[in-house]
């Protein structure tokens, strides 16, 4: 076997039980980036491969895989053949309400779960977070819409539909703080990803700090019901988890001890599959997970919520790359958009932000797919679908599609001043990173990011774009929903 057929059985397994790559790297040979290495041609010990596979057989169900022939590589060696041995086939992980899982693709079609899903592109993700500086410029962006924003009691309520690691929503947290520093907070993030939702929760111990008057939410309800923390399906809501937490003490310290204690009870119930009809991350079972002071626990009661289903009148939502940018019209605007504006209330405002391409990460993805364009839907075209679907209940809300030069903003890949010129060379490092953040944004299925790294011409490609502009950029696109004012 050798690296890229132990690629695929790792795929497969963690396809599905459900894991991150990340996350079975970590619990099977405590490396986080392990298929990350394996896949730019790194190698491993036999001792490694042991361990992987005794890993996947234990936790699987029991079940043989026919004996084959593998071959590990050593870093310090030629590679070595190791003997026959039977594998486990994985166990499914549980079905959640929104449908059973399946193990593999339906019939001979192609298979949902390879789609490029944030998800489970953990590598892709944190390296891009890292190296742009895209979250920073969505935060300042997001934070422009608070000056239009004029919050009735009993709080400011916020709406964040796709969390990610919380620096987007820590950045207008302390936005919100600067303007409205005497106002009691509700803020509501909806996350699936378990490793999203502990990094989101890092950051948290500060904000508490800084305004005690916050109440933080946080759901994997979909984004038909987490405005509502409340589900439809009556057998979800008998599943549902409701934790609420009371932060003591008067310290960040503190708080930052009590929201990681938070870590065991995240591990067992934040568990999420995938959807065998739409290739989309589900939850297991619905959780709702409350956090507020102790201290100010008489003052926030009017806002902390209940089981059992809440108001959703917020006044701002945030929906930072909330769809897959080649996902249908119909899917964006009536599972996405439309739900989060009926969840407006009086004068709120619901700012959407998307990829928008036409920029040099989007030219290296063509200089590798010629007349590749994952960027189908414009601002225009989303916000006419939703007038459609919402119909009547639209006619209190305004559509601010607004010019290119209020809606476009660009951020860019960090690098040195002196990294990327036409007279010297770029390193590996800047170039990897650059190629990373393209076919991230571009969310280009992991097989066919596979295909093209094989002959290596993608770096020269990526070199050939950076050299060309000196720099790496990319461009998002900005529109605006709100609701008139009583």
């Amino acid at each position: 076997m050798n690296a890229q057929e132990l690629l695929q059985e790792i795929s497969d397994y963690c396809r599905t039980t459900g894991l991150a790559e990340s996350t079975f790297g970590r619990r099977a040979v405590n490396d986080g980036k392990l298929a990350s290495r394996l896949r730019h041609g790194g190698r491993i010990t036999t001792e490694t491969l042991d361990r992987i596979r005794a890993f996947m057989t234990s936790n699987g169900n029991g079940v043989a895989r026919p004996a084959v022939i593998s071959r590990a590589y050593d870093e310090r060696s030629s590679p070595v053949a190791v003997a026959p041995r039977p594998v486990s086939a994985p166990a499914l992980a549980p079905a959640s309400s929104a449908g059973p899982l399946s193990g593999g693709p339906p019939g001979n079609g192609p298979d949902p779960q390879r789609n490029f899903r944030f998800f489970d592109n953990r590598q892709k993700y944190l390296l891009f977070v890292n190296t742009c500086s895209e979250k920073w410029v969505v935060g300042n962006r997001v934070s422009l819409e608070l000056h239009n924003v004029h919050p009735r009691p009993p709080a400011l309520s916020i709406f964040d539909a796709g969390v990610g690691d919380g620096t987007v929503l820590g950045r207008v947290m302390r936005s919100m703080h600067d303007r409205f520093p005497h106002t009691p907070f509700y803020v509501v993030g909806k996350e699936i990803s378990l490793e999203d939702v502990r990094l989101t929760m890092q950051k948290m111990s500060d904000r508490f700090m800084e305004h005690p008057a916050t109440v933080l939410v946080l759901t994997n309800l979909a984004y038909a019901d987490a405005p509502w923390l409340a589900v439809k399906s009556l057998s979800a809501a008998s599943s549902m988890v409701w934790h609420e937490v009371a932060l003591t003490g008067d310290t960040s310290h503190s708080f930052e001890e009590q929201i990681t204690d938070l870590v065991p009870f995240l591990d067992q119930n934040w568990k999420a599959g995938v959807s065998p009809k739409t290739g989309n991350p589900v939850y297991e079972r619905p959780v709702v997970l409350v956090v507020y002071r102790e201290d100010h626990k008489f003052l926030l009661d009017p806002i902390i919520p209940r089981p059992g289903g809440t108001r959703a009148y917020y006044d701002l939502v945030i929906a930072s790359q909330p769809y897959r940018a080649r996902a249908s019209l119909d899917f964006k605007a009536k599972r996405v958009i439309a739900p989060l504006a009926r969840a407006l209330g009086p004068g709120g405002r619901l700012i959407a932000i998307h990829s928008h391409g036409n920029d040099p990460g989007h030219e290296i993805v063509q200089k590798v797919w010629p007349g590749e364009n994952p960027f189908i839907h414009d601002r225009h075209q989303i916000m006419k679908a939703v007038k459609h679907e919402l119909g009547t209940a639209g006619r209190d809300l305004n559509f601010n599609a607004y010019a290119d030069n209020r809606s476009l903003f660009r951020y860019d890949m960090h690098t040195l001043p002196s990294e990327i010129t036409q007279e010297s060379s770029i390193g590996t490092s800047t170039l990897f990173a650059a190629w990373n953040a393209a076919i991230y944004v571009a969310q280009v299925e992991d097989h066919r990011v596979a295909e093209a790294a094989a002959d290596g011409s993608y770096l020269a490609a990526t070199s050939e774009v950076l050299q060309k502009h000196g720099a790496l950029w990319f461009f998002d696109e900005s529109y605006v929903i709100s609701r008139r004012r009583e």
